[in-house]
């Protein structure tokens, strides 16, 4: 796992080029990776992009301040957690059926706040780390404040290695 304190550092750029290096090497990767949305110069948000070319939205600014009951916010954002999980969901299921015989790499950028919002993804991913014939590529934030439970578990993990970027 990548992880880092601040913001672009660089982590989906670097999960982007070593997947483009795993792929031309003819190694089975599947996952996805999130990327910023921008409109006028100003970030307004972020979509998942699936390895496979699917794209759809994770996060969105809202001008609205008020809160519905099932809006999950994280600072401006509204997260689009139908959208997310429709991508994302589907390719992790499918990596965690493949047989054990063919070993593969799922790539998950990012586990973090907007995504943990589901609990379903996080089942997933834990499905995931046990599934003996997966290695998972991801990136993971440092703590700021509160830790979020899963990537905490994730970091705990004698398994995983982490790798710091600044």
């Amino acid at each position: 796992f990548v992880s880092s304190l601040f913001l672009g550092v660089g982590k989906t750029t670097l999960i982007q080029k070593v997947t483009q290096a795993l792929k031309s090497s003819g190694i089975p990767i599947d996952g996805f990776y999130t990327e910023e949305v921008r409109e006028g110069g100003r970030r307004t948000g972020f979509d998942v992009v699936t390895l496979s070319g699917k794209r759809g939205p994770l996060s969105r600014v809202s001008s609205d301040s008020s809160t519905s009951r099932r809006e999950y916010r994280v600072g401006q954002y509204v997260v689009d957690l139908v959208s997310f999980e429709q991508l994302v969901l589907p390719m992790l299921r499918n990596v965690n059926h493949g047989s054990d015989a063919e070993k593969k790499i799922c790539v998950i950028d990012e586990i973090g706040k907007m995504e943990l919002f589901s609990q379903a993804f996080i089942q997933a991913v834990r499905q995931t780390l046990t599934g003996s014939g997966t290695v998972v590529l991801g990136t993971i934030p440092i703590p700021k404040g509160k830790p979020l439970d899963l990537v905490e578990e994730i970091r705990s993990r004698k398994d995983i290695k982490v790798f710091n970027v600044s």
